[in-house]
């Protein structure tokens, strides 16, 4: 965490953020600034410095995420790709003057009706660190977080002019263009870095699979995302000889993905991939190369077809997994096996959203700055990001951390991955150990209770502070 010393100027500010950072990974309850506050032993002391640090300023999270992104580049091999998953997420908010809260539609409602909650949209990029003893399982960590609000809505009477800003400025801050923003960004970071010849991978989900992104990509960098079942692909051109007129882009239309799957002329491939703690074999179809009107007219694409697994977990439970995959990349000469473990690897962005929402309390501070609703979030983030790569340089597997509980002892593997509160139990271990430990041996001793009562039960101090999953 030494090396996160220049995101501040002053040496007090970067002690503050370093108690802060462990305050949120250690807090218990709700993470607001006064759960942190009083983590940190702070309680008794004036707050305003705590709120002070965020709202003006005295940090920058970005230099954090860029130390964890260059601590990623050097785990990785000399021409081993970066492979990144980019997803926005919504964080749920109240209260109705809260900068860059707005109504959303939510992601967890039904499909048959859009329901409407209040909250302040995040755009997150997660980079894939591979496991030294086992390649082909991989680690989403977090090396880009930020804040993208909307545009505030004018009132019903206002003027012309004002609903015309209104819309030019939707437009310019849609989450596309975002996204842009941020791929272009990773890739300039990475060339200023020293890593011009790594190649870059980014694996989204089909809110961004479209032109706004696929037309304008940087260099050195390979699209995978998933594609509609009825899009319009065509075959790459004939050679013209003639001198005059303009050179085809696209030739005759092929089939589309669904008549791709459904189509007996193209046969289906096994291959192996890393998925849910163990190797699987997928069923493929793949067509190339082929040219689709969002990305750019030079630009050869391939379309890979997922079979669905259709699985029951019980016996008598319902069919998951029923609906095939769609996938389009822009790099035609990719390995299927490549091209698919990096996909199945993007599932492990919405772990990290789960994991910060629910055991980290991201978005649960209470504050209404501009300056503060966007670095508490960003900071409690990094802290994630530095947590799982201070475990994976220990080489941590579940058996260095706390032993499970009674009831888990049986069900799990010595050799999985640590998961968030096994990490978080650990760090609170390290952290609380020695100020709970009994001084003496008063313990060992028995003592005759004349009361003829029932013992009571009480309850088990590390017990609760170690193994509390938030």
């Amino acid at each position: 965490m030494s090396c996160c010393r220049q995101a501040t100027v002053q040496q007090r500010s970067w002690e503050r953020v370093r108690r802060h950072m462990l305050g949120q990974l250690a807090c218990l309850g709700r993470h607001t600034l006064t759960g942190v506050a009083a983590t940190t032993g702070s309680v008794f002391s004036d707050w305003s410095a705590h709120y002070r640090l965020y709202s003006r300023q005295r940090f920058d999270p970005a230099a954090v995420f860029s130390v964890v992104r260059r601590q990623m580049d050097q785990e990785l091999q000399p021409q081993q790709p970066m492979i990144v998953a980019m997803d926005d997420s919504l964080l749920r908010k109240t209260g109705p003057r809260i900068h860059g809260v707005a109504y959303r539609r939510d992601p967890l409602g039904p499909p048959f009706q859009t329901n409407l909650v209040r909250g302040q949209r995040v755009l997150q990029l997660s980079a894939a660190l591979p496991q030294s003893d086992r390649p082909e399982a991989a680690r989403m960590i977090p090396i880009d977080f930020r804040h993208v609000p909307t545009p505030a809505k004018p009132a019903s009477n206002a003027a012309a002019a004002q609903w015309a800003d209104y819309h030019t400025a939707c437009r310019q801050n849609r989450i596309s263009g975002h996204g842009l923003q941020r791929i272009a960004q990773l890739r300039h970071n990475l060339d200023q870095d020293g890593a011009e010849q790594r190649p870059l991978w980014v694996v989204v989900d089909g809110r961004f699979t479209n032109r706004t992104v696929m037309k304008k990509l940087p260099d050195r960098t390979v699209f995978i995302g998933r594609i509609r079942s009825d899009a319009k692909l065509y075959h790459l051109p004939e050679d013209s000889s003639g001198p005059l007129g303009r050179k085809k882009i696209y030739g005759p239309q092929a089939p589309t993905p669904e008549q791709l799957r459904q189509s007996e002329d193209f046969p289906w491939q096994n291959v192996p991939a890393w998925a849910c703690g163990k190797m699987h074999d997928f069923r493929l179809k793949v067509l190339q190369p082929l040219r689709w009107r969002p990305t750019s007219d030079q630009v050869n694409v391939q379309i890979v077809v997922i079979a669905p697994l259709a699985y029951r977990l019980t016996k008598g439970g319902r069919v998951l997994y029923r609906k095939p995959a769609y996938l389009v990349c822009t790099d035609p000469d990719l390995s299927l096996q490549q091209l698919l473990q990096a996909y199945l690897w993007r599932w492990d962005i919405e772990v990290n959203f789960r994991d910060q929402k629910t055991l980290l309390g991201v978005g649960q501070a209470q504050v209404r700055n501009s300056a503060s609703t966007e670095s508490v979030p960003a900071l409690t983030v990094a802290a994630y990001s530095l947590l799982l790569l201070a475990a994976h340089r220990s080489l941590l597997t579940s058996s260095g951390c706390l032993p499970p509980p009674k009831w888990r002892q049986k069900t799990l593997s010595p050799k999985r991955r640590p998961s968030l509160c096994d990490l978080i139990g650990l760090l609170r271990h390290d952290l609380w150990a020695d100020s709970i430990r009994a001084p003496h041996f008063s313990h060992f001793s028995s003592h005759s209770c004349c009361n003829q009562k029932s013992e009571k039960l009480l309850p088990s101090l590390p017990g609760a502070l170690f193994y509390a999953p938030a």
